[in-house]
């Protein structure tokens, strides 16, 4: 049982083999998947997704596995599945949107290896839009090649070139190739047909000898058919990063005009995807970046769009904000009580980065045997949640505002446009006096009525601890039993091997005297490094910072803010062994590595802060450190900061090696030019890069921009300032960690984190952070929504998150707990 992004799925029959010719696993196929669901969720968002299924897998050449299409939901598909209702001549189908990573592993989960999308996306209420995007099919005919298929891409790119389209090229991953280019939705899609129609033909004229645009499969042997036909609005095509499910496990890959040009052309397998992903990026991306931004072609659906319509920012205080909603995954509810014309309730949900809203002008039930009405009304923003005061009179909704009730909320089931159960945490204190569970039901009505909802409590058995409903509809009674089950989830860390033996107790001798303080970097890009020749370049490891002072055979290793953790980690006593006859003071880096070899701050959370002997004792062999040395400060008591890089460097070298397999290593740096260099550590899964100016000296305790670090994701560090409780099982523990950041005197609030932790780590913050409370916020600019039940504690711990962006309002976009850094203070925060 795994959580992805909030939702529990179960995966089962993990080893089953897929792909008997390379015996890939279900398990490598959901790995593919959830390594690539960035770059391929663009592609297919919005686009009703159609699945073909290998559930025994795709067989051999002589044995074929069976598949089969799948167009319809069945009722084995989990509720947060996000699906909208397509009408067609004769049927009409229930078609899941791939609009997240849970959604794709739980397709992964079913063994649907392929997912098929049409051209256009489709709107809230079940109507495609115009198609956003041209494709062409080229298939090659018997005795015809990719490189042939190549040829006749090239000819078709001078062709949409010129028509000012910019195609972008996909190996098929079975035989062809597919060529998109992105259009502004202002055609339909019989209007697109046509034009790719006679695009085909115009290819076919031109080189006969090549290209034939004829369905007829009798006329294509020796020739490259152009199909034109996927951008019928009744047609799919496999998706940009799809699994295919041939032989081998190849991938509908995105290419470059370059790599079309090579006589070597082939299709790719899903590990040189991952691995091409992971070094250059997604060449497709433009295809789904920004195409129909509503403030460009106004094609693109806005939530807010109805909301805005009705608000005049200028007059009302309500927010009005004019960003585009991003989704997000959190579960928050408000109810407000609204004095208007009318007296009546505003129930909203988060869901999808808005709030759905319904007005009751009734209230929420409270008694499972008498339904209210809900009248299903425009979705709010999310800063809605935390609105009270007077809307002015001649405004939409005048009247006064105030919060009922508000808290998180479960989801049991999220039907759009038909049901949702929730269950809604309440304040202590608040309207709903606690725990309630409601299911809201669509009536089915047309014209004003479409907007009529029941709302239903569900009744609580005590004796049982299960849920009935008994909500009826206008057409019918809908009885639902919800049941609660506990789920437990057992984690098992795989023993890394020591590399070499390690010491366990210190030497006599105690080093004593202030710590050293380490040179910073400045946080930069590419675009800051000029001349190349200027710069050396090192890997960036993902650990924590120490500084190794080596003095008459004696260790001592302290971190940046100065603390002591020689006795944390005792296997990096043989750094005395390394250097031998000399004393030394060294720069480096602590890092634990996976079974792959790479570091993992998370496996060397286990390792921090741990003091006693059994504990470090235990903690070494399960997760054995390494110290990677980057730079030489002291050499038998002389001081080498004043000199170049160059010459450090070379001194480090002659002076500190140790044998390969070691603890402690000497990192070489990259021999090759700044992309090549951010290529290999994207491809090694590291951190980044630090770039190093030849002739920089070594400033101690100071940043300075002979040092750049260049990182493949944006990372910040943080100040705990107070804690929220979780739900289910983590309503006696932390479920988010409220944080700031230095900003002069003041600590302003920059977000919530709620994701990226380990039942481990939010034990030890559990522990950490009660003994630290404090009665009022320590921070500026808190909304009253997050924070209602707060525990504020003294800003003193440290901690990092990973996040994709920063708000327009200062706040973390999407942030993910990496750990703390119980190696820095506050003083060492730089907001960057």
């Amino acid at each position: 049982m795994v959580e992805i992004d909030g939702h529990r799925l179960k995966l089962t029959n993990l080893d089953k083999v897929l792909y008997p010719e390379t015996g890939t696993t279900k398990a490598d196929v959901i790995g593919y998947y959830n390594a690539i669901a960035d770059v391929m969720i663009p592609h297919v968002r919005d686009r009703a997704a159609t699945r073909k299924r290998w559930v025994h897998g795709v067989g051999t050449a002589d044995h074929p596995g069976e598949v089969f299409f799948q167009k319809n939901l069945d009722e084995g598909t989990p509720s947060w599945v996000k699906r909208r209702t397509i009408k067609h001549k004769t049927s009409s189908n229930d078609y899941p949107l791939v609009n997240d990573r849970s959604t794709l592993i739980w397709l992964a989960q079913i063994a649907s290896l392929e997912v098929h999308v049409p051209q256009w996306r489709i709107s809230r209420n079940g109507t495609p839009k115009n198609p956003d995007r041209l494709v062409l099919d080229l298939d090659p005919g018997e005795g015809v090649t990719l490189v042939d298929c190549a040829e006749v891409a090239q000819l078709a790119r001078d062709i949409l070139v010129d028509m000012g389209l910019d195609p972008m090229p996909v190996t098929s991953g079975s035989k062809g190739i597919h060529l998109y280019a992105a259009l502004d939705g202002s055609q339909t899609s019989d209007q697109i047909s046509a034009v790719a129609h006679e695009l085909a033909r115009a290819l076919e004229a031109d080189h006969p000898d090549l290209v034939v645009s004829d369905m007829k499969r009798a006329i294509r042997a020796g020739k490259v058919f152009v199909d034109w036909s996927q951008n019928s609005a009744a047609k799919t095509t496999i998706a940009p990063y799809s699994l295919r499910g041939r032989l081998h496990p190849t991938v509908a890959a995105p290419r470059t005009w370059r790599e079309l040009a090579s006589k070597k052309l082939a299709h790719l397998d899903y590990t040189e995807v991952l691995a091409r992903v992971k070094r250059r990026g997604d060449p497709l991306a433009d295809l789904s970046a920004g195409h129909l931004d509503e403030e460009v072609h106004g094609a693109a659906e806005d939530r807010l769009t109805t909301y805005r319509s009705k608000r005049d920012a200028a007059k009302t205080p309500e927010p009005v904000p004019e960003d585009t909603p991003h989704s997000t995954s959190g579960r928050t509810f408000v109810i407000q009580e609204h004095h208007a014309r009318r007296l009546h309730w505003d129930f909203r949900l988060e869901h999808d980065g808005v709030l759905v809203s319904w007005a009751l002008p009734k209230g929420p039930p409270t008694d499972p045997g008498q339904n209210h009405l809900a009248v299903h009304v425009e979705d709010h923003p999310l800063e809605y949640g935390a609105f009270e005061g007077d809307i002015p009179h001649g405004e939409y909704g005048a009247g006064h505002v105030t919060i009922w009730d508000a808290g998180d909320y479960d989801v049991e089931k999220w039907r759009d446009d038909k049901e949702v159960i929730v269950t809604l945490h309440g304040t202590p204190g608040g309207g709903l006096g606690g725990d309630r569970k409601f299911a809201l039901i669509h009536t089915g009505g047309e014209g004003k009525a479409a907007q009529n909802w029941l709302i239903h409590l569900m009744k609580q058995d005590d004796a049982t601890g299960t849920t009935k409903s008994t909500a009826k509809s206008a057409k019918g009674t809908t009885k639902s039993t919800a049941k609660s089950t506990a789920n437990s989830t057992k984690s098992t860390t795989k023993k890394a091997p020591t590399t070499a033996s390690a010491r366990t107790t210190a030497s006599d001798t105690t080093i004593t005297g202030a710590p050293i303080s380490p040179m910073l970097a400045t946080l930069g890009s590419v675009a800051d490094v000029h001349d190349e020749e200027d710069w050396a370049f090192e890997m960036k490891w993902d650990g924590i910072r120490a500084i190794a002072e080596v003095r008459g055979g004696a260790l001592r290793l302290s971190t940046r803010n100065g603390n002591d953790v020689t006795r944390s980690y005792p296997e990096l006593s043989t750094l005395v062994d390394v250097v031998g006859d000399h004393d030394a003071v060294l720069d480096g880096e602590i890092v634990t590595l996976d079974p792959r070899g790479r570091p993992d701050f998370g496996i060397l959370q286990t390792r921090m802060g741990l003091t006693k002997a059994a504990e470090v004792e235990a903690a070494m062999k399960r997760a054995p450190v390494h110290y990677m040395v980057f730079d030489l400060l002291e050499l038998d008591g002389e001081s080498l900061r004043s000199r170049t890089y160059d010459e450090r460097r070379a001194a480090l070298a002659k002076n500190v090696t140790p044998p390969r397999g070691h603890a402690v290593q000497v990192p070489p740096a990259f021999d090759g030019d700044l992309e090549h260099a951010v290529d290999s550590s994207r491809e090694l899964g590291l951190e980044g890069v630090m770039a190093k100016r030849r002739d920089g000296t070594y400033a101690t305790g100071r940043r300075s921009r002979t040092w750049i670090k260049i990182k493949h994701h944006r990372m910040a560090e943080v100040v705990i300032a107070g804690w929220r409780p979780g739900n289910g099982r983590r309503a006696n523990a932390v479920g988010a960690l409220l944080l700031g950041i230095p900003d002069g005197d003041e600590l302003r609030y920059v977000g919530k984190v709620g994701t990226g932790f380990t039942d481990a780590m939010l034990d030890d913050l559990k522990t950490r952070l009660s003994a630290h409370p404090r009665k009022t916020s320590p921070l500026t600019d808190v909304p009253s929504l997050d924070a209602r039940d707060a525990h504020w504690v003294r800003p003193e711990l440290v901690g990092e998150v990973e996040f994709a962006e920063w708000t327009p309002t200062n706040r973390l976009r999407q942030p993910s707990w990496r750990g703390l850094r119980l190696d820095k203070s506050i003083a060492d925060i730089n907001p960057e």
